[in-house]
C-alpha cells in the first residue's frame, strides 16, 4: 500500500481507502462479512475509512467504531457525513441552508454519529450534499469551527453532488473546507477541468468516490441486470442509464485485456495516476474485493500511453431525476 498527503491536514493516508456505503443496508450485506473485510483492509495497510449517518441511519458508523476499537495500535482515519435536514439526495439549487444544514442540525448529527460509532471524534466530518451558494451563509462554517474547537471533528469536507464537480469551486476557494469528495473515474473525468486545479491551489484534499461507476466499471453488469426489491440500484440503473453504461464498459474490456489487467484494476489505476487525488474509496464488502483493490496500489499508476487511450472514454453526464 502506498500513502498520500491528505491536503493541508498533513495526514498520510492510504491511497486506497474504504467506502462503507454498501455496509449500511445494501442487499446482500452481512455485518460479520463486512467486519472481516474491514479488518483485512487494515491488515493490508488501509488507513482511511469513509462512512455516513445516511448509510443505514448510523449502522455503518457503528461498524467503523468496532473496527477502530479492535485496532487500538493502528492510526485509522475516520470520516463521516452529516445528512441534510430535509433528507433529500442530491440537493437542488433552490434548497436553502435552513432546509439542509442549519447549525443546530449539524451539531445534532455530529453527536448522533459519534454516538453511533462510539468514537470520541471523527477526523473528517463532511456535508453529505452540497450547493456552492451556501458559501455565502457561513453559519455552517462557524458551527464546524466550534465543533473542531471542542475536539469532536478534526477537519471539514463536502461531498459534491453527482456530475456537478464545478458545484464545489466556491467552497474550495473560500478556504473553509479541508477536503472534497467527488465522483472521479474513467467515465467521469470532468473534475480535472476546474475542481482539481482549485484543490491544488488551495491544498484541499480530494477523495475520489464511485471509482467503479456504481458497478459499471467492474465489468459484471449486463443490460438485463436487476437487483432485489428495495435496492437503490433499481432506481439508478434505469434503462436510460443501464444500457449505455454497459455498452461503454464493454468497449473498455478489450483495452484492459490488452494491458493484462482486469477492468476494476484499470479503473483504480486510472485514478491513482492523478497525483491530485488523496485517496480512493471503493465500496468493498468481501475480502477478495479488498485484496484485489489494494493490489492496485502496489501496481502503481498507468503508463502515459494507456492513459491517452482512456481519454476518449470520458462521458460527460448531467444530473437526471434518477441520478441521485
Amino acid at each position: 500500500m502506498r500513502y498520500r498527503r491528505f491536503g493541508r491536514t498533513g495526514w498520510d493516508v492510504s491511497e486506497i481507502g474504504y467506502g462503507m456505503w454498501g455496509m449500511g443496508g445494501w442487499s446482500g450485506s452481512d455485518d460479520e462479512e463486512s467486519l472481516r473485510s474491514l479488518q483485512r483492509a487494515v491488515d493490508l495497510g488501509c488507513t482511511f475509512f469513509d462512512t455516513a449517518w445516511g448509510y443505514g441511519e448510523g449502522h455503518s458508523e457503528g461498524l467503523l467504531g468496532r473496527l477502530v476499537r479492535a485496532n487500538p495500535d493502528k492510526r485509522l482515519y475516520t470520516a463521516s457525513k452529516v445528512p441534510p435536514k430535509n433528507f433529500k439526495w442530491p440537493s437542488l439549487p433552490e434548497y436553502t441552508l435552513d432546509e439542509t444544514f442549519p447549525p443546530e442540525h449539524v451539531e445534532e448529527y455530529v453527536h448522533k454519529s459519534l454516538g453511533n460509532s462510539g468514537l470520541e471524534r471523527f477526523d473528517l466530518m463532511q456535508f453529505h450534499v452540497w450547493q456552492d451558494a451556501w458559501v455565502g451563509d457561513d453559519r455552517w462554517a462557524k458551527k464546524m469551527e466550534e465543533l473542531k474547537g471542542q475536539g469532536l471533528v478534526g477537519a471539514v469536507g463536502i461531498s459534491i453532488n453527482r456530475w456537478e464537480p464545478a458545484n464545489g469551486l466556491r467552497a474550495v476557494r473560500s478556504g473553509l473546507v479541508d477536503a472534497v469528495q467527488v465522483i472521479y473515474n474513467i467515465f467521469d473525468q470532468n473534475p480535472e477541468d476546474e475542481l482539481f486545479p482549485a484543490c491544488r491551489e488551495m491544498d484541499v484534499a480530494v477523495i475520489a468516490r464511485v471509482p467503479f461507476d456504481e458497478g459499471t466499471l467492474t465489468g459484471t453488469l449486463t443490460a438485463e441486470s436487476t437487483w432485489p426489491e428495495g435496492d437503490w440500484r433499481n432506481t439508478y440503473f434505469v434503462p436510460e442509464n443501464l444500457v449505455p453504461s454497459v455498452e461503454r464498459a464493454d468497449a473498455l474490456k478489450p483495452l484492459a485485456e490488452r494491458a493484462g489487467m482486469t477492468l476494476p484494476e484499470l479503473a483504480l489505476r486510472f485514478i491513482l495516476s492523478n497525483p491530485t487525488v488523496s485517496t480512493i474509496i471503493p465500496g468493498m464488502r468481501k475480502t477478495r474485493h479488498v485484496e484485489a483493490n489494494i493490489a492496485a496500489s502496489d501496481a502503481g499508476p498507468l503508463s502515459a500511453e494507456l492513459l491517452e487511450l482512456l481519454r476518449p472514454h470520458r462521458w460527460v453526464r448531467f444530473p437526471k431525476s434518477w441520478s441521485q
